[in-house]
């Protein structure tokens, strides 16, 4: 068997792998191979906002399932994971949210590292936007997302906003700048009505370099180890094993799931696990799969009683619109609105988020909206639980087993509980309240905490922003250090959202993207002086 060499080795064509790969190939003398389970993004269904569901548990999907989860009465929850290049930037919302400037404080208090505090990070994101609405403090022009403002709002959207204010809510027109909480209309990753994933920030301008390899339908089965290093990995791709060697590193970025999987089959994590599963240990890490977390989510659906939700966006004439100027309904996130809050008043930071849906959107859109009806999807931004990722075989092909300890930790029920009393709250004020009919779920019967504490437990889906699976630290739990090399193996790092210590209080994406971004600087040596948040 013969093994290609390259310098670098990335492992996961995501959101994080992208970047990463795509800010590594600006080193012309660096040599970088992309591997990528899944196929091409190049599919309307993908580059249609509003068709993001229709990539659900497709070949564009891996398609997870977590285990029975105790704290949901043994429900199993559907876990969409993009498979292709893009990852999940390919098939998610599109929302461009960073979270809260305490959430990065946190990190660089968590991890003893300055580099990951708001000040030394905002400059990262910056460096990586390019938004529609201009350069300031917060935000960047010229750089390689786009971001812009939905093209073609739906009329509910700017009721949910006019409702929530009547509700006591601020306004918030700029979740990403100098404060999050309030009410408001989401910037998405989109340029001119068309998804705009990481694969097409990064990756896409990048392939023609020749220092560049993409490899896709390439399922990597290991990572190859030599006295404690790094060297290369293993991986199958056309019916055959290859080997791919890395004389600098070997980069997972498979995310929650993918990327301490790896680890295990690699022989990498808690020693007792792997042995039950026929693993050899190379290295005890205790932390590798442990510490999960996600933001659960808890869909509020009304009835309306007049006008058109997004159920027949798919129309001769949405078609038309999406072909033609890139408008209309086609152009939607279907989440085009959001709120921040806090569960209770004494919080001195929100840790709660609504995504306003001008659409039903139920079970995960494993079927299709029947009905004209209108969704606010109360999630939870602060989250008390944990989880674990584990092996069910020594076998790559096999699935892991997710457990994501939903409402393990009671304070999460509470909250969301909350949340749902804040949603009736909305739909009851302001114009929405001439647009809303009769509940649909929980149902305008089912009152007091007891009963919503039932429903929250009965209705609980995934928002799908798992994390924190390798998180970095310095204690005995934490997988990579700060700069995000994977502790006692030399030459391998994670950089994918796995890294991240806690959530952030939003939408995941655009974080992990940063990630990639410090990951870029801390390969090729580079440094980002904070100064310059300051400065701009």
């Amino acid at each position: 068997m013969t093994a290609e060499e390259f310098d670098v080795v990335v492992v996961g064509a995501g959101s994080a792998g992208c970047a990463l790969a795509g800010r590594l190939s600006e080193d012309p003398t660096l040599s970088v191979l992309l591997l990528e389970a899944g196929g091409s993004d190049k599919l309307l269904e993908v580059q249609i906002p509003a068709a993001l569901y229709k990539n659900f548990r497709t070949r564009q999907d891996w398609n997870y399932t977590t285990e029975p989860q105790a704290g949901l009465d043994g429900r199993k929850l559907f876990w969409p994971r993009g498979k292709l290049l893009g990852g999940s930037s390919s098939i998610n919302a599109m929302i461009y949210m960073r979270g809260a400037a305490r959430d990065y404080d946190e990190w660089a208090q968590l991890t003893g590292d300055p580099a990951w505090s708001y000040d030394h990070v905002l400059p990262l994101f910056r460096r990586m936007e390019d938004n529609s609405r201009g350069a300031d403090r917060f935000h960047g022009v010229g750089g390689p997302l786009r971001v812009e403002d939905l093209r073609s709002p739906h009329p509910w959207t700017r009721a949910v906003v006019a409702s929530a204010v009547a509700a006591g809510h601020p306004r918030n027109d700029d979740f990403n700048g100098a404060a999050l909480e309030g009410v408001g209309p989401y910037q998405v990753t989109q340029r001119r009505g068309r998804r705009w994933s990481s694969a097409d920030a990064y990756l896409h301008p990048a392939m023609q370099r020749p220092n560049l390899t993409v490899r896709t339908g390439a399922l990597t089965t290991r990572v190859l180890l030599e006295n404690g290093r790094a060297t290369g990995v293993e991986y199958r791709a056309g019916g055959r094993v290859r080997t791919a060697r890395a004389t600098r590193e070997v980069v997972l970025s498979g995310g929650a799931v993918n990327s301490p999987q790896l680890l295990m089959l690699s022989g990498i994590g808690p020693a007792d696990h792997l042995r039950e599963v026929g693993v050899d240990v190379v290295h005890d890490l205790p932390g590798v799969g442990a510490g999960l977390q996600d933001h659960p989510l808890v869909p509020v659906v009304w009835d309306v009683r007049s006008g058109r939700s997004l159920l027949r966006a798919e129309s001769p004439s949405g078609y038309a619109q999406w072909f033609g100027a890139r408008r209309g309904p086609l152009t939607s996130n279907l989440a085009e609105a959001g709120l921040f809050s806090r569960s209770t008043p004494e919080l001195s930071e929100v840790d709660l988020q609504m995504h306003f849906l001008p659409v039903k959107f139920w079970k995960q859109a494993e079927v299709d909206p029947d009905v004209d009806a209108f969704t606010a999807a109360v999630v939870l931004v602060r989250v008390h639980s944990r989880g674990t990722v584990r092996l069910r075989s020594a076998d790559p092909s096999w699935s892991p087993a997710i457990d994501a300890g939903y409402l393990t930790d009671e304070r999460d029920l509470d909250a969301l509980v909350s949340g749902v009393e804040q949603a009736r709250d909305i739909a009851s004020a302001g114009p929405l309240a001439a647009v809303l009919a009769e509940e649909w779920s929980p149902g305008g019967a089912v009152r007091g905490r007891e009963a919503l504490r039932a429903s929250v437990r009965d209705t609980l889906e995934s928002l799908y922003h798992p994390v924190s699976s390798c998180r970095m630290g310095t204690d005995d739990q934490a997988v990579v250090d700060p700069q995000l090399r994977v502790r006692g193996i030399e030459g391998l790092r994670v950089v994918d959202a796995s890294v991240m210590p806690t959530l952030v209080r939003g939408n995941t994406n655009a974080p992990t993207i940063m990630i990639a971004e410090r990951a870029a600087d801390l390969v090729l040596g580079r440094s980002v002086d904070p100064a310059l948040a300051a400065a701009s």
